[in-house]
């Protein structure tokens, strides 16, 4: 049966042009709108690399195309084919998943998967070759730049793959169950001091070492750092002893080697991420070698900016050193305006700000705004719930000015869609309001203070069964079960279609509200005001304000279930009123008031020029 598709959007929502903007080097991060992609579940733009040049079988080369967990042939090559689609839905910025070479497989027997993903880094100075080349990635980049657009790499720096196994837990005297699942316990620092070798009464080792307080991270220091069987005894299968580049990854005395995190306490930064090498970032030799990784990847690509993968999971006063470095190479390079965001998966304002305060890096992903969108808008909790998130701006480092170049998002591909969430919190609704409620999720991130990021394919409608494998679809069509019976919203299509529909409805929403806000300064750079912000309902209002003073955006956002008309206070001048979407009114009913009709699940925006 033929889905019913959002009437509005046909009549009031053509698909955008392409906006004019200044040169990629001359803007700001909250002068862009962010398209974060998988390159392997993208496009396949060169089938020859789909097995990365590795001989075997699927646990050898990673490839298998009904598998959710293995690389399915997206590459490079593919990004740059697709170029056109992406600056068509209104995007100047691409954000990719990590490039570097992986490991192939990993994982226990019967629940190996591969590195499609990009996190289980091998080789940090090279392309991995199920995605292409540096040559391609130059490519992409050279491409990308000619269309004024910039490219964000996903970067690592708290974890490699899994190659360092202790000897306690994977050797052959150890228990079946560690060997079996490739888990360790963790021991802690307190139980499994640096200074003795497995615990307080075994041969004293690295005599001397203070430890990794932050007055104690000196070179000095850590030279008496020599041997790493604190914990437990570590060692490297023969035939990895040398995968690692650059070369100095290979020693485990750069590593924490206590077993695995178990999420919380000091697990959270000395604890292997579910088994992966946990680096010792507080090491000298570790924050020098990582900055010098960085910075040449800034020299050879003219990269735009770095996401930063795990950045809660590494100690602060590494990116106290890491961040102003990178900044400021970047600068020497010529790019002014270097974006870089770390990823802290915390829910709490004051849990995200740290890292811009204490921990000095520019930006971080903003999870507090994803929950309280998707409470909103999929659970029905009151508009406060956003309007006291925006009054928490204060605590970053720089209050608004840091908050306005948060990368906002709706959904990613470790917690899930937007649209899942949706569903899982009004599962009677109809295709039609799926639709909507999504297309409102996009309006709140694309016209509140922020950076606006598209999880790629949010704009087709895919709509995911679970978080993780199960949000990673391919956009070329798909041979994975998994994938194949999800219901995509307002569309007839499958994800065994290909799926760069121009004409879908979320689409062509998210390509007019970026045309909105690429032309309106007030929504990319103004101070934002909440209006009002129902304690009962679902009603939102703010204005963006033009930093020149010369006017006022008004957005109206209803997440309620019935049509609301709304007043709410404006500055006094703007008494006369256009529309830039939907239906606003041309004149207030007296200075400094103006009254809004706004349908359920819905929005208007509206200008007054003073």
């Amino acid at each position: 049966m033929r889905k019913v598709l959002v009437p509005i959007l046909a009549a009031l929502w053509p698909i955008a042009a392409s906006a004019s903007a200044p040169a990629p080097q001359d803007r700001l991060p909250e002068d862009e709108i962010i398209y974060f992609v998988l390159p392997d579940r993208f496009e396949n733009g060169d089938t020859s690399n789909d097995r990365g040049g590795i001989p075997g079988g699927r646990l050898d080369h990673g490839f298998d195309l009904t598998h959710k967990g293995f690389f399915q042939g997206g590459d490079l090559k593919g990004l740059i084919k697709r170029l056109d689609y992406i600056q068509g839905l209104g995007a100047t910025a691409i954000w990719l998943t990590p490039i570097f070479e992986n490991k192939p497989v990993q994982g226990p027997p019967g629940r190996e998967s591969s590195g499609y993903h990009g996190y289980w880094i091998t080789d940090f100075l090279n392309v991995d070759p199920h995605l292409g080349t540096r040559a391609d990635f130059k490519a992409l980049v050279e491409a990308a730049h000619a269309r004024g657009m910039k490219v964000y790499m996903d970067i690592i720096t708290n974890h490699t793959a899994d190659v360092i196994k202790n000897e306690e837990c994977h050797g052959p005297s150890a228990p079946a169950e560690y060997r079996e699942n490739l888990s360790c316990p963790y021991r802690s620092l307190g139980d499994y001091p640096y200074t003795t070798a497995g615990g307080p009464d075994g041969e004293p080792i690295n005599q001397g070492f203070l430890g990794t307080d932050s007055k104690h991270l000196t070179a000095e220091n850590f030279a008496k750092l020599t041997r790493p069987d604190w914990a437990y005894t570590p060692y490297v299968p023969s035939e990895e002893r040398e995968v690692k580049n650059p070369a100095w990854l290979n020693d485990p005395i750069y590593y924490h080697n206590r077993g695995d995190s178990i999420w919380e306490g000091e697990s959270r930064v000395t604890g292997d991420f579910s088994g992966l090498d946990d680096l010792m970032t507080s090491h000298p030799r570790v924050v020098e070698g990582f900055i010098e990784i960085y910075k040449q990847w800034i020299t050879d690509f003219r990269v735009d900016g770095f996401r930063i993968d795990t950045a809660k999971h590494v100690n602060l006063e590494f990116w106290q050193q890491f961040a102003p470095a990178i900044l400021d190479h970047a600068k020497a390079e010529g790019i002014e305006h270097f974006h870089m965001f770390g990823e802290a998966y915390e829910f709490e304002p004051a849990q995200l700000a740290k890292f811009t305060t204490t921990g000095k890096l520019p930006t971080v992903l903003d999870f507090a705004f994803q929950s309280r969108v998707q409470a909103v808008i999929a659970n029905g909790t009151p508009a406060t719930r956003l309007s006291y998130l925006f009054e928490a701006d204060a605590a970053y480092a720089k209050g608004f000015e840091t908050a306005k170049q948060l990368p906002t998002f709706l959904g990613n591909h470790d917690m899930g869609r937007f649209s899942m969430f949706v569903k899982q919190g009004r599962p009677d609704a109809s295709d039609e309001e799926l639709a909507e409620r999504v297309i409102l999720g996009h309006a709140l991130m694309m016209f509140s203070r922020g950076v606006p990021t598209i999880y790629y394919g949010d704009e087709q409608g895919f709509i995911s069964d679970g978080n993780d494998q199960n949000a990673r679809e391919t956009m070329f069509p798909s041979q994975t079960a998994v994938y194949l019976d999800n219901d995509l919203v307002a569309t007839d299509a499958t994800v065994a279609d290909d799926n760069f529909d121009t004409t879908h409805p979320i689409y062509r929403a998210i390509a007019e509200m970026a045309k909105v806000r690429l032309g309106e300064v007030a929504l990319r750079h103004g101070e934002q005001v909440t209006r009002h912000a129902d304690h009962d309902g679902g009603v939102l209002v703010i204005s963006r304000l033009d930093p020149e003073d010369k006017s006022e955006v008004v957005i109206a956002f209803n997440a309620g279930d019935s049509d609301r008309t709304i007043a709410f206070p404006v500055d006094g001048r703007a008494v006369s009123w256009t529309s830039l979407i939907g239906s606003c009114g041309v004149s207030s009913k007296a200075p400094g008031s103006y009254q809004l009709d706004v349908p359920s699940a819905g929005f208007v925006v509206c200008k007054s020029e003073y």
